[in-house]
């Protein structure tokens, strides 16, 4: 997922913004959807996508946090979930040097 937020340590960051991506790894028994071919037996990835966007809207100095909070998020929303991973990319970071892109991973 690709979003365009106002995420960093530094107030030039938060004030310019940066594109960021978010993946999504979720672990959970879909037995039941397969056969039955219907939303509610599964997991919402429109929803998912909803609660990424919604989080990547709050401003944050680490993107630690922004994957905490989405976490979090999913797993309230989706108890049935076994396993949440979760990688928060920030491309192009305003470091001395040639970085192409830094992420976080986090999982629960």
């Amino acid at each position: 997922m690709h979003f365009y937020s106002y995420h960093g340590f530094y107030e030039e960051e938060q004030k310019l913004g940066n594109s960021f991506y978010v993946d999504l790894i979720i672990d959970v028994d879909l037995n039941k959807s397969w056969s039955t071919d219907n939303l509610s037996d599964t997991i919402n990835y429109g929803h998912l996508y909803k609660i990424v966007e919604d989080e990547m809207k709050i401003k944050s100095k680490l993107i630690e946090n922004i994957g905490y909070r989405i976490i979090q998020r999913i797993k309230s929303d989706y108890p049935q979930i076994n396993n949440v991973k979760v990688r928060v990319h920030k491309p192009n970071p305003p470091i001395h040097g040639k970085i192409e892109n830094i992420y976080v991973e986090l999982e629960w």
